[in-house]
């Protein structure tokens, strides 16, 4: 048969508690902790913080101000958030993201409606496959859903990396290796391919390999044993039959140890920064970072896509190899988020790890407040069956329960037959195993590590924490923060509060970006540098949308940064708020 293929959280405001005067129609009860950006130098031995007390009444905001406010201002909630909301209420809202992979099987403006009704929001878009022209037609549509239908869906594109894998040349599709049946390995271009032969995509897949060395495709699909190098060919034997299919990934194996053959390889291809310049092009969101080596090639791409895009651009680094798992803090913390590509990854180490090395790197991602995605084989069985099977079912319930910020759809959405089906079991399932846990009070105790080192990113990490802690404490329905780069709303999210967080942002990038944390809505707003003009404005607007009612108790986070015309340059502050009757 012919063959070939390429391819600590402080507790000094949980204490307060509201108590007001029962007499008064009170619009909003304020417990305030402010911090003047202007004074902070000043004031700092361990930081003196002012501390605010005050009570609004009703009457002190004219109807005249409101109409301005309801006339003047707009806000974008995305029309899916929103609907959930009016059905489930603020607790209600699904806190993990979903992520889905676009292909032929998705790649249509009714399915990627579909899909995005259906809860996606990240669309993925695999480099390794389709045409420049498909990918822009992709895009094209995304945005015009976006703006069109009210949409909020992130685009990333996933770099197709540089790794030893097998080249593809056409039909058949796939071939079948039996026991003991020899095969030619090489990097040779042939046409018309002779019988058990097989190319790679790089010269030097052979170079450090033995006689007795172990070929191994895809993580075990079929292995081959070396028993002749014939120039910078391998000859092998079948000593483990299988399927052989296009792009399929080559390793080598001695004594039952990965022979690292990837530290010569570049990250990057040039390939792979033709496709980066043509997202950078279309304007995407994210940056996956396919077989990453090390945090220099991360800190590498985010200086070149700075100095090349106008927007800011995420990278995430996903972590596939088992080299990244020797330099796993450096990684994430050079990166924007991590994708746990738990099927590469499952080629290079062991497979009974794969589930302690999975809950480690959440855990480093969760300390470092990097958001992280679970990825690979979530519901495969989906790409051919309308239901999952119940073992699958448990492992997305297995990391909802361990707060990934995310999920992802790989070939269940780009192929497979029940797209809609595979992003409706993952909302179902995520929604159940949230509410468990909430109901159950079942996170696990989770201390976290400072990250600020400067006194501004330290009080900002503990107002945040303490934040956390007294939205649980109080159980308010919703928390919002008002940020313009969404690192408020980061910290927020790194302390999975109970309550859902709502970011409140001027920034088209930052709204995009905070798509991948855990338990955060974005909402596009205008945004002054009068921050109880901001609180004001952004709760008539969502009162007049029938979204908050009387008797709603919001906690208010604050990040605007001030210019230096505002009188009283309030820099970070938390405020709980009482909605009163209109």
């Amino acid at each position: 048969m012919a063959f070939s293929c390429t391819n600590s959280s402080t507790r000094f405001l949980s204490h307060l508690v509201a108590k007001t005067p029962t007499s008064v129609n009170i619009e909003s009860r304020l417990f305030g902790i402010s911090c003047s950006g202007r004074n902070l130098k000043q004031n700092a031995v361990c930081g003196v913080v002012q501390t605010i007390f005050d009570m609004s009444l009703e009457s002190h905001v004219t109807k005249v101000t409101k109409a301005k406010v309801l006339d003047g201002s707009r806000m974008e909630l995305d029309v899916v958030s929103e609907k959930e909301l009016r059905e489930k209420g603020f607790l209600g809202l699904r806190k993990t993201k979903l992520v889905c992979t676009i292909g032929p099987a998705s790649c249509s403006l009714e399915e990627l409606e579909n899909l995005a009704l259906g809860g996606m929001n990240i669309a993925r878009l695999n480099m390794c496959h389709n045409t420049r022209e498909w990918r822009h037609e992709v895009i094209r549509n995304i945005k015009w859903l976006n703006e069109q239908k009210g949409f909020c869906v992130s685009i990333m594109i996933d770099t197709e990396g540089f790794q030893i894998h097998v080249v593809d040349h056409g039909p058949p599709s796939s071939v079948k290796a039996e026991e003991d049946s020899l095969w030619l390995f090489t990097a040779e271009k042939f046409n018309g391919p002779p019988p058990f032969t097989v190319q790679t995509n790089y010269e030097g897949f052979s170079e450090g390999i033995n006689v007795g060395d172990d070929l191994v495709i895809d993580g075990g699909m079929a292995c081959f044993e070396v028993i002749e190098k014939i120039g910078n060919d391998l000859s092998c034997r079948c000593s483990d039959p299988g399927l052989i299919l296009p792009r399929a990934r080559i390793s080598f194996w001695r004594n039952g140890k990965l022979v690292e053959k990837n530290h010569k390889l570049p990250t990057l291809s040039a390939k792979d920064w033709e496709n980066i310049d043509f997202g950078i092009s279309e304007g995407i969101d994210f940056v996956a970072m396919s077989y990453v080596n090390d945090a220099e090639s991360v800190r590498h791409l985010k200086q070149y896509l700075s100095a090349k895009s106008s927007k800011s651009i995420s990278v995430l680094a996903k972590i596939e190899r088992w080299e990244c798992l020797q330099k796993l803090e450096e990684i994430v913390e050079s990166s924007d988020g991590v994708i746990i590509g738990r099927g590469d990854l499952g080629f290079e180490i062991p497979l009974e790890q794969i589930p302690t090395v999975q809950e480690q790197i959440v855990y480093v991602c969760r300390q470092l407040n990097k958001p992280v995605i679970i990825a690979a084989q979530l519901l495969e069985s989906m790409v051919e069956y309308p239901t999952p099977t119940r073992a699958e079912v448990a492992d997305v319930s297995e990391a909802v329960r361990q707060y990934v910020d995310a999920l992802m759809l790989s070939s269940e959405s780009a192929i497979g037959m029940y797209g809609n089906k595979a992003l409706s079991v993952l909302k179902m399932t995520c929604n159940r195993m949230e509410l468990w846990s909430r109901t159950e009070n079942q996170q696990p105790p989770i201390k976290l590590h400072q990250l600020g080192v400067s006194l501004p990113d330290r009080f900002a990490e503990q107002i945040c924490n303490s934040a956390a802690e007294i939205a649980n404490n109080l159980a308010v329905d919703a928390i919002f923060v008002y940020t313009s780069h969404g690192h408020m709303a980061s910290l927020l999210s790194r302390n999975r509060p109970n309550p859902p967080i709502f970011a409140f942002t001027n920034n088209e990038s930052t709204r995009r970006a905070l798509n991948l944390q855990w338990g955060v809505t974005s909402l596009l707003v205008e945004l002054s540098d009068d921050m109880e003009a901001n609180i004001s404005s952004t709760i008539s607007l969502i009162k007049s949308q029938g979204l908050l009612k009387e008797k709603d108790t919001v906690l208010v986070v604050s990040d605007v940064i001030p210019t230096l015309t505002t009188p009283v340059p309030i820099f970070q502050s938390i405020q709980v708020k009482t909605i009163g009757d209109t």
